[in-house]
């Protein structure tokens, strides 16, 4: 029941928010007062989220996971609210749902579904759902001994109605990504990072790492970047790279319920790339496969 819901919940997003494609429009838009700020939700480079989540923690954005592949059976679920605000504008994204299924030993399914508040000011957010993920994880490598874990994730990107706006004539709004993972797990301390492509011409990469200082308190951290080649045809030079480093801390309420926060603030970034500082939090669901 609980993949057929994955499944059929997938199918009904896609139905109800894609086009058939998208078409070439203004790659920036500007205040009255000269302002290029832009919020995340109308950029086609990787926006913030508020923590997907894996197999036992948050991390800062939907495509830089770890490399640890939930159990057959099992299921993790957060529900979770984030506010960005940069230049003079804000975005909130409430509720984010983010979501992994179990699926084999080795191979698990995610998504991850923002809802972006819209804004009155018409350069400001668009409301509605933001960009969306869904992906399969699937492990290739897992070393015991020395606890060092990789996994590739194929991706399909649905960007927002607002990002499809940057993107050039003919483009789809659809696009298909391949992150791939590693992890190094040393006790309290893991480590991890992530690289990757996605087909509209945008590059990724990213590190972090969490410390478990108790049993219930753990804290997370990560530097990530978004990036468009600079050989891309008609992109301006300013909608080609975004930076970010975040961090943030969870609390385990019980040994299935955690709650978490993060904040994040973008580096060497332009406005209408969604410089900005992002503060985030939500409450996160486990629940271990029963399969002997």
């Amino acid at each position: 029941m609980i993949r057929q819901s994955l499944a059929a919940s997938v199918v009904l997003t896609l139905a109800v928010s894609t086009p058939a494609l998208a078409q070439g429009k203004s790659q920036l838009h500007k205040k009255n007062n000269g302002s290029a700020a832009t919020p995340p939700s109308r950029t086609a480079l990787v926006a913030p989220s508020a923590g997907a989540v894996s197999s036992g923690g948050a991390t800062p954005l939907a495509w830089l996971d770890d490399a640890s592949v939930l159990d057959p059976g099992g299921v993790s679920f957060a529900i979770s609210a984030l506010r960005w605000s940069g230049s003079g504008i804000s975005e909130v994204n409430v509720p984010v749902v983010d979501l992994a299924l179990g699926l084999t030993r080795r191979v698990q399914l995610s998504a991850s579904v923002p809802h972006v508040v819209g804004s009155a000011d018409p350069y400001g957010a668009a409301g509605g759902l933001g960009t969306l993920y869904f992906s399969s994880k699937i492990g290739v490598l897992d070393r015991k001994a020395s606890s060092v874990k990789v996994a590739v994730s194929p991706t399909l990107e649905v960007l927002s109605p607002a990002a499809v706006d940057t993107l050039a004539a003919g483009d789809h709004r659809m696009q298909l990504g391949l992150p791939v993972s590693a992890e190094i797990d040393r006790g309290p301390v893991r480590l991890y990072g992530g690289m990757g492509y996605f087909t509209r011409g945008a590059w990724f990469t990213g590190a972090g790492g969490s410390y478990a200082v108790n049993a219930k308190v753990s804290t997370f951290g990560s530097f990530s970047r978004a990036w468009r080649r600079s050989d891309v045809p008609g992109v301006p030079i300013g909608d080609r790279d975004r930076k970010e480093i975040s961090g943030g801390a969870s609390y385990a309420l019980t040994k299935a319920v955690h709650v978490f926060g993060s904040t994040g603030r973008t580096i060497a970034t332009l406005e209408e790339n969604g410089a900005g500082a992002t503060i985030a939090g939500g409450v996160s669901f486990f629940v271990m496969s029963t399969r002997k």
